[in-house]
């Protein structure tokens, strides 16, 4: 099954699903993604500003029609023999060190080279950046359309693709999205999407804690949502009494700005979460 997901960087919230990708039209799904954004964008402040994908999600001719529709794009070129072999044989003189900022308020020296490039398939010139010391044995060979951008961020914005395979992978290991529940495509596309509506409402439970929104869904799990209680309903509300737990007074504290709200799918009854005054 081929399947693409596009996750925003900064929620972390998965805004665009697909499990419908056939492999002779996998390189033009960048720009059906690239349609579904315009046609749900409700505004020019909404704009899509940049696309990082991985080198084998598209080909260089839809790199250049991302171009033209002035999307910027991130991505790493394919390396071939030939590459790796010019690249040993750049003068010392022409590399330069920066440092990259990484988790834990820590640094990265990286060597980099940056050079303009005419790139056939894309058209035309592109801007590249090759990165060693980055702890693989061969070089990372980054391309960009954009030309003002300075290297360190080029290379912070690449690094959150890795984000997207992150999510896929707690995916794998707590929604189980590898044990899908049919070979039905139609079954498969529900798998997913349940998989991606509950990895967000995850995200959304993250952020509005503040303090630990870097928690993974797991995480999450296991320190607010894993309780038991009671539960009692009467005329215009449901009482939640759930049981004491060390993370209980921040979910409480978080849940309470949604007691007076009414939801139509329970009878437009009101929720009402509390703390057992007992163990």
């Amino acid at each position: 099954m081929l399947a693409v997901l596009a996750e925003s960087p900064d929620s972390g919230i998965i805004d665009y699903g697909d499990t419908t990708v056939l492999h002779k039209n996998q390189d033009a799904v960048v720009l059906e993604y690239l349609d579904f954004y315009k046609q749900s964008s409700d505004s020019n402040q909404n704009e899509l500003k940049y696309l990082v994908f991985d080198s084998k999600f598209t080909n260089y001719e839809n790199l250049r029609k991302l171009d033209e529709n002035n999307v910027n794009f991130i991505t790493i070129r394919r390396r071939g023999k030939n590459i790796i072999d010019e690249i040993i044989h750049i003068p010392k003189g022409d590399w330069s060190t920066v440092r990259v900022a990484c988790a834990g308020n820590k640094t990265r020296v990286l060597k980099v080279h940056e050079r303009i490039e005419f790139l056939k398939g894309y058209g035309k010139e592109i801007r590249e950046i090759i990165i060693t010391g980055h702890g693989r044995e061969k070089p990372a060979i980054i391309i960009t359309n954009d030309q003002d951008i300075k290297v360190e961020k080029v290379i912070r914005k690449y690094c959150h693709r890795w984000l997207v395979e992150k999510t896929i992978s707690e995916k794998i290991e707590f929604f189980h999205l590898n044990r899908l529940s049919s070979s039905m495509v139609i079954k498969v596309d529900f798998d997913l999407t349940m998989s991606i509506l509950a990895h967000n409402l995850y995200r959304i439970l993250a952020i509005e804690t503040v303090k630990y929104s870097q928690l993974t869904a797991e995480k999450l799990f296991v320190k607010m949502i894993s309780n038991s209680g009671t539960v009692s309903i009467n005329n215009d509300q449901i009482e939640l009494t759930l049981k004491k737990k060390r993370y209980l007074p921040l979910f409480l504290e978080m849940m309470e700005k949604y007691n007076n709200q009414s939801y139509p799918w329970l009878f437009n009854k009101k929720l009402i979460f509390k703390a057992a005054t007992t163990l």
